[in-house]
């Protein structure tokens, strides 16, 4: 599942594949923008805030988000692509890379002078070079009653964190995701977040148990009915949130997380 270690990890394969380099071709697959052109366009950089990807094209961004299914790759001209065409919502091709984006969640383009105002209401980035634990303390503790699965899951607290590092890091931290804010230590929850995700910044599979083997890698995560690691007990599955729209599934050890 795309969460902000893997979308960092998709802007950085971008930005070296495409920064400084000139658009020799684009094709926008969607309605909405199927008639911009960035041919002769500069790739200024690519770059991530939280889960959100942002190809800077001369005085434009390319945003996107992966949503669930969400990827995007890297080939050279004339390379079959590892996956369907019928999938693909952009190319970017220079003179020796195609970039494809699939099944992207959002896709959009707008001028460059917006960026900061459309991106405005994220919270700290935990893999930004400005992240603020104390700001993102405070977003969190500023909603008190939140169960602190949704609180951890709002990117409008802290940018980055989907719901396989949510749950893990109640596990981590011995807390049910239903608990109240105000009855969770809330910073040295933050700090674990942004010391996992940062431990998992550069790898091919994210780990929470720190074993990097098929099955083995997570503590509760999607392993309801299964054994919890630590003590055995069975691993329970719930859903959680206010609405349909904000409904998120929560896997707990009801021993370990009290």
């Amino acid at each position: 599942m795309p969460e902000g270690d893997t979308v960092s990890q998709a802007a950085r394969r971008l930005d070296a594949a495409l920064a400084g380099k000139t658009v020799a071709k684009s094709d926008f697959r969607v309605p909405a923008f199927a008639t911009v052109d960035l041919s002769g366009e500069t790739v200024h950089s690519v770059a991530s805030r939280g889960k959100h990807l942002l190809m800077r094209v001369g005085d434009r961004v390319v945003h996107s988000h992966l949503k669930m299914e969400g990827e995007w790759r890297v080939f050279r001209p004339g390379e079959r692509w590892r996956r369907p065409a019928h999938q693909a919502r952009v190319v970017i091709e220079t003179s020796d890379t195609v970039a494809v984006g699939f099944d992207l969640g959002v896709l959009e383009v707008f001028p460059d002078a917006e960026e900061a105002d459309r991106l405005s209401y994220l919270g700290p980035d935990l893999l930004g070079p400005d992240w603020d634990a104390d700001e993102a303390v405070r977003r969190i503790e500023a909603s008190p009653h939140v169960p602190i699965a949704v609180a951890l899951g709002a990117q409008r607290n802290l940018a980055g964190l989907g719901n396989v590092y949510v749950n893990e890091l109640c596990f981590l931290r011995g807390i049910l995701p239903t608990r109240r804010v105000d009855t969770v230590d809330v910073p040295p929850l933050v700090d674990l977040a942004s010391r996992v995700i940062r431990a998992n910044r550069d790898r091919i599979s994210r780990t929470t148990t720190g074993v990097d083997r098929r099955g083995e890698r997570l503590w509760v995560y999607s392993r309801g009915g299964e054994p919890c690691r630590r003590c055995g007990t069975r691993i329970q599955h719930g859903r959680l949130g206010r609405n349909e729209l904000e409904l998120r599934d929560t896997w707990w050890c009801p021993n370990c997380q009290q």
